[in-house]
């Protein structure tokens, strides 16, 4: 089985650039940012639970890293960058930790690599439980509202909160509610060890006003860059900074 993704062309030698999303985004998430980079060809992976791979349920990471495998195979994707938002970034950080061939370098925007305490994991465990029933029962357009005011959010202002509850609340809540609770922080093993031992890039990108992520960026050993004007979701709301940024570290 295969994830539904897009596919964009690109020129011949250039390694793909491989994108996923963050919860309840889609393959349209990252496609701003992607098509400054014509020259590479460009793979925009629904993950399970969303858009065109709404259908496709999972059990665990493994289970998400081995539709990752089959996906890049059935497109003979031999050479690449893997770049990951937020969940993405923790499903990426979760695939590289085996060895993969083929692999550039992999690329987290505010992606949080594990927890390490047993309480924080219990307490994250019910908290997406909580979460995952209101998804499931509640109008998307309401659970999002309050989503949005979650603290890692603040940096929205009314528009941007009122323009991506409008752009999540076209999921599907019980699809979204099962891949909450399958890829929650608290089912993610702490996987600093593995990035620790890497022997790709490894290049971390967050806001300069996402507190949570910028002090979790030091935790790691990556190269780190914080993107101006911009909080958790620095790709959608300072793209062209992002953009500039992914192309000095392609190029080098």
């Amino acid at each position: 089985m295969t994830l539904h993704a897009v596919a964009e062309s690109g020129l011949p030698g250039y390694p793909w650039l491989v994108f996923l999303h963050g919860f309840a985004g889609g393959s349209h998430e990252w496609r701003t940012v992607g098509q400054a980079f014509g020259a590479y060809p460009r793979l925009y992976i629904d993950l399970p639970g969303h858009g065109g791979s709404a259908h496709i349920a999972v059990n665990d990471f493994a289970d998400v890293s081995e539709l990752i495998k089959n996906t890049l195979n059935s497109y003979n994707i031999l050479k690449y960058w893997l770049v990951g938002y937020s969940l993405g970034g923790r499903v990426a950080m979760f695939y590289v930790s085996q060895p993969r061939e083929g692999l550039c370098g992999l690329v987290v925007e505010g992606g949080h690599p594990g927890l390490t305490d047993e309480n924080q994991r219990l307490w994250r465990r019910h908290n997406d439980a909580a979460w995952a029933e209101r998804f499931r029962h509640e109008p998307l357009t309401q659970v999002f509202a309050d989503w949005y005011q979650q603290p890692v959010f603040a940096s929205l202002n009314a528009a941007q909160r009122a323009t991506l509850v409008a752009l999540r609340s076209r999921n599907n809540g019980g699809a979204l509610a099962a891949m909450l609770q399958t890829s929650s922080l608290a089912e993610q093993p702490d996987l600093r060890a593995s990035l620790r031992a890497r022997e790709f890039s490894f290049h971390y990108l967050c806001g300069e006003r996402d507190g949570k992520f910028r002090a979790i960026a030091d935790e790691l050993s990556a190269t780190t860059h914080v993107i101006n004007h911009a909080g958790h979701n620095a790709h959608r709301e300072n793209p062209d900074a992002v953009v500039a940024c992914l192309a000095q570290f392609l190029a080098s």
